[in-house]
């Protein structure tokens, strides 16, 4: 089977990897230097470097040519680079399915990719995303793996059987809203576990703030129309886990050097990869308050991020908060 997967950064490196051991995939990538280094090198040294190219993967500078007779697009680009790839397959004339692999909210306007791909797919495009708890270089090595496949329409979650494989195992549902917000939020809460470490606050901490982390994204996430039960899923806290405690997390990453006080422009120049994060957390606190749901954890996040050195204020603004009902929380 064609895929083409559109983003040769880390995650979607790893994919195309996993993918052409079984189908025919291009791997396309916009930037003419990167694509003849991994033509010539037969890996991607600079995203996801000791990882050599399965024989079989195709590498593309030339969007049309990638596109041409694929059976499915997976876009493996940035929240806020989505809309402009998705133009670019618009203007291909491209209507094989596609899945986008992004994971957070468009700078400024706060729209969820879905809801950017409604504004740019053309009507009837079978569309999807996929989520979940997922490291590029475990996935690329072969390591089990399970990911979550939201799709409004039956014919967009067969995709699921295309990607599923024994070490890669694919779950359907058909909340897309919830399995983004999901992606999108515990990059926040991966800060705030990355500060909590780096202020050497300790493991219950870290459970604490995870545990109430989780209830923070299940309640915004059902404000915009997300289902509870998919927070406790894969995409939910299986993914919010996994980011808030290993290292190979860019996000907590983040949090571990701002807590040292470090500038966020200098955090994330060494970091050498996008921590949607940061760029999350704005807009989750501003859609936050028009919709009235507390979130003080992302609150705490985008004070951090506005000022590196105010970290330790902010978990004791966040300590010193009133005592609540933990199941009663609504707003």
């Amino acid at each position: 089977m064609k895929i083409a997967i559109l983003g040769a950064g880390a995650w979607g490196t790893a994919i195309s990897i996993v993918l052409a051991r079984r189908h025919e995939v291009t791997l396309w990538a916009r930037d003419p230097a990167q694509v003849a280094a991994m033509h010539s090198e037969r890996a991607n040294r600079r995203y996801l470097p000791g990882f050599d190219f399965p024989p079989g993967l195709r590498l593309e500078n030339d969007l049309a040519a990638a596109l041409d007779g694929t059976y499915l697009v997976l876009a493996a680009v940035t929240t806020n680079g989505l809309r402009e790839v998705l133009r670019s397959v618009t203007r291909a004339d491209c209507r094989a399915p596609l899945i986008w692999l992004c994971k957070g909210f468009e700078t400024e306007q706060a729209l969820l990719p879905h809801q950017v791909c409604a504004q740019e797919l053309a009507p009837g495009t079978p569309r999807a995303v996929l989520s979940g708890p997922s490291f590029a270089p475990e996935v690329a090595r072969g390591l089990p793996a399970a990911l979550t496949l939201a799709a409004a329409d039956a014919r967009a979650r067969d995709i699921a059987q295309v990607l599923h494989s024994p070490a890669l195992r694919v779950y359907a549902t058909d909340d897309v809203t919830g399995v983004e917000v999901g992606g999108a939020v515990k990059n926040v809460m991966a800060i705030a576990a990355g500060v909590s470490d780096g202020l050497q606050l300790g493991a219950n901490a870290r459970a604490a703030l995870i545990t109430r982390g989780l209830a923070e994204m299940t309640r915004f996430g059902v404000a915009l129309g997300g289902r509870e039960e998919t927070f406790m899923g894969l995409a939910g806290i299986g993914d919010l886990v996994l980011t808030c405690t290993s290292d190979l997390s860019r996000n907590r990453r983040v949090g571990l050097a701002l807590a040292q006080g470090e500038p966020l422009a200098a955090v994330l120049s060494r970091l050498g990869h996008v921590a949607e994060g940061v760029f999350t957390a704005r807009e989750v606190g501003r859609l936050a308050g028009e919709l009235s749901v507390e979130m003080p954890i992302t609150r705490a996040v985008c004070r951090v991020l506005a000022e590196p050195g105010a970290a330790r204020v902010a978990v004791q603004e966040l300590l010193a908060r009133d005592q609540k009902n933990e199941f009663q929380e609504r707003t």
